[in-house]
């Protein structure tokens, strides 16, 4: 029997390679400065020492020349390393726009996903090889984080908030999913797979389906469940805000501030509006603090952003048929347009 040594896990995505590049030169680079450290701090030790009580050390004079060389050359070096890790830091922390979204929700002690189209597992997922997917993850508890060493992606999942990751599988396989972050007494068995299948098998697993429906059409009878359109209007004057076309677009607040509408944002608005209130409007929401699970946030968001298209793109309805494109005076703000058809909005 044959065995081979292995420092780490088979090179599994598309950022894999680079990031193990970097690595092994990033430390070759260091292990050789700290070699050459440690052999002029020996050699100084045995050539300059002091040999008797009256002898004087030998004196350098100069060395203008050698200083400036054991500073700007590492400094070049370490800079470069600098720049070429900051690079990749933020190619990993992008994710492309065409990546497959799911959500994760994190508990002690299981990883909790859900597909857009409804399909649900626990401590497993299945991707198809060559299609980025994008992880939007939370906790429904404590901090844990989300590791697969195979893709060299770890990212913290937090209580309260949402954080992304994302990665493309590159070859077929099963993969081990760990927690990073010690969260409990049972932190060890916090484990999981990844599935990465080639795109026809992950077509047929796909094709089975999810009984409940899709993410956004469960979001949505979420939607009529807590009777939001006693507020949220798609048509007419109301006394919240218009929720169509709010995700990723810029809301004004009514202490001046503008922000992003995320995850994060919506997801606060849910469980506590009064932290961010819309400009022109009162302080009149409920809070649903208890009320809603972390699985009935997710799809109550992938609800908003199925009738939120990108800028410029044309506004679905709330049963996501596509309503020609319509000025508004500002989403999420006075004056905002409506959909046609009284469908009720989340609150």
């Amino acid at each position: 029997m044959t065995t081979h040594l292995r420092f780490a896990t088979q090179q599994s995505s598309s950022v894999a390679g680079e990031y193990d590049l970097l690595f092994w030169i990033l430390t070759a680079i260091c292990g050789i400065v700290v070699l050459g450290i440690a052999a002029m701090i020996a050699y100084s030790a045995l050539r300059y020492r002091r040999r008797s009580e009256t002898e004087l050390p030998e004196q350098i004079q100069g060395g203008i020349k050698l200083e400036l060389t054991w500073t700007i050359v590492p400094l070049i070096l370490f800079m470069g390393m600098f720049a070429w890790g900051a690079r990749l830091y933020f190619e990993i922390e992008t994710p492309p726009a065409n990546a497959a979204e799911i959500y994760v929700v994190g508990k002690q002690w299981m990883w909790k996903l859900q597909h857009l189209d409804g399909a649900r597992e626990i401590n497993e997922l299945h991707v198809p090889v060559g299609r980025p997917v994008k992880l939007i993850m939370t906790s429904q508890d404590v901090i844990h984080s989300f590791f697969v060493p195979s893709f060299r992606i770890k990212q913290d999942v937090l209580p309260g908030r949402y954080t992304t990751i994302w990665f493309e599988a590159t070859r077929a396989g099963e993969f081990h999913l760990f927690c990073a972050e010690y969260c409990g007494a049972k932190h060890s068995g916090m484990i999981g797979w990844i599935h990465a299948m080639e795109p026809r098998n992950y077509q047929e697993w796909v094709e089975r389906g999810a009984a409940e429906g899709s993410m956004s059409s469960m979001g949505e009878k979420m939607f009529h469940q807590f009777a939001c359109a006693n507020c949220h209007h798609f048509e007419g004057p109301a006394t919240c805000p218009n929720l169509r076309g709010l995700y990723g677009r810029q809301v004004q607040l009514k202490d001046g501030q503008i922000i992003t509408a995320d995850e994060t944002y919506i997801r606060e608005s849910i469980l506590d509006p009064a932290a961010k209130i819309v400009a022109g409007y009162d302080n009149v929401m409920p809070n649903f603090t208890g009320q809603v699970s972390e699985e009935q946030l997710t799809q109550l968001i992938a609800f908003i952003k199925a009738i939120s298209p990108p800028p410029g793109g044309d506004q679905p309805s709330s049963t996501g048929s596509r309503q020609p494109s319509e000025r508004t005076n500002g989403i999420g703000e006075p004056g905002s347009s409506s959909i046609t058809g009284s469908r009720p909005g989340v609150r």
